[in-house]
C-alpha cells in the first residue's frame, strides 16, 4: 500500500512510538482466569501478560460480547465508503479489525492503534495472512494526545474512551470529527454510569453476577475492580451524548444496552 510522508507505517513495520489506552478493563499481569488467587493487585496494564489472555476474558468479562463484534461490523458496513479509512482506536488483539474486515464490502484501509506492542503484535499475527492485510497499519499511539485521523468513514472506540483522561476526551473526539468525512459515523461502546445511584448499584451487582456465571472468582472480581479504580472512568449517558454532540455529531443514538455497558452511534453532519 503507497503512503505519502504524513501516512501511518503499514502492517510489517517495527517501529515502537508512543503509548495510548487499551480497550477493555482487564488488570496488569494479569493469569489466566481461576489461577494466582494469592497474587497481590499489580498496577494497571496492558502488557505481555494480559496480551496472552485477552481473548478469552473478553469472551468472559464484555456481556453479549460476540453480538456486539456484529452489530459494530453490520453498523460500519453501513456507512464505509469506497477508498476512505476505518480506524479502530484501541484495537488490543485485533478481534474488532477482524469483525471489520469481514463486514464491509466496500474497498477500505483500516488503521489499529494501541498503546500496547504485545497488544498490537498479536494483531499482526491474527491478521496478517487474511485478505486485505495489505491495506491494514497498525500503530503505537497515545490517544491522551490525540489522534491523527485522515478520510474516515468509520471510527470504532470499543471500550476505549473510558481509559482516556476525562479532560483529554474532547479533544480526542473532535481530531476524530475533524478527520471524518460528511455522513461517517462514530462507534463507541463504553461502560456507563446510571443517572440513578439505586441503578449502579443495580447494575454492577447484576454484571458481578454474570461474572461469576463465566467462572470468575470473588478475588478475582475483586482485585480487578481494586486495580481500576481512578484508571477506567466511565460517564452516563447523557454526558457521552453531550461528548459528541459539542464535537461535531449531529446525530447520537443507541445501538446496545447491557445494563452498565452501552453502544452508541455519532454521524457527523454532510
Amino acid at each position: 500500500m503507497a503512503h505519502d510522508s504524513n501516512d501511518p507505517e503499514s502492517i510489517g513495520t517495527e517501529e515502537v512510538l508512543v503509548r495510548v489506552p487499551g480497550n477493555t478493563d482487564l488488570t496488569s499481569g494479569a493469569a489466566p482466569p481461576g489461577g494466582g488467587e494469592t497474587e497481590s493487585v499489580c498496577d494497571f496494564d496492558f502488557g505481555e501478560a494480559t496480551a496472552a489472555v485477552f481473548d478469552d476474558m473478553l469472551d468472559r468479562s464484555i456481556p453479549e460480547y460476540g453480538e456486539l463484534q456484529r452489530m459494530i461490523g453490520e453498523l460500519a458496513a453501513s456507512f464505509a465508503e469506497p477508498g476512505s479509512r476505518i480506524y479502530d482506536l484501541g484495537c488490543s488483539t485485533g478481534i474488532t479489525i477482524q469483525t471489520l474486515m469481514g463486514a464491509v464490502p466496500v474497498p477500505v484501509e483500516y488503521v489499529g492503534l494501541d498503546y500496547s506492542l504485545p497488544m498490537i503484535e498479536r494483531a499482526r499475527e491474527r491478521l496478517e495472512r487474511l485478505p486485505g492485510a495489505d491495506r491494514l497499519t497498525l500503530l503505537q499511539r497515545d490517544l491522551n494526545d490525540g489522534a491523527q485521523v485522515e478520510n474516515a468513514s468509520v471510527v470504532v472506540l470499543n471500550l476505549t474512551l473510558q481509559f482516556v483522561r476525562p479532560l483529554r476526551r474532547d479533544q480526542l473526539i473532535r481530531d476524530i470529527n475533524r478527520g471524518m468525512n460528511p455522513n461517517g459515523c462514530l462507534i463507541l461502546v463504553e461502560k456507563v454510569l446510571g443517572n440513578d445511584s439505586l441503578f449502579n448499584r443495580t447494575f454492577i451487582r447484576l454484571y458481578y453476577e454474570m461474572k461469576r456465571r463465566n467462572g470468575y472468582s470473588e478475588t478475582e472480581i475483586a482485585r480487578k475492580r481494586e486495580a481500576l479504580e481512578n484508571v477506567l472512568i466511565p460517564y452516563r449517558v447523557d454526558e457521552n451524548f453531550e461528548l459528541l454532540h459539542r464535537n461535531g455529531f449531529t446525530q447520537v443514538d443507541i445501538f446496545f444496552k447491557w445494563y452498565n455497558f452501552c453502544g452508541i452511534i455519532g454521524v457527523k453532519g454532510p
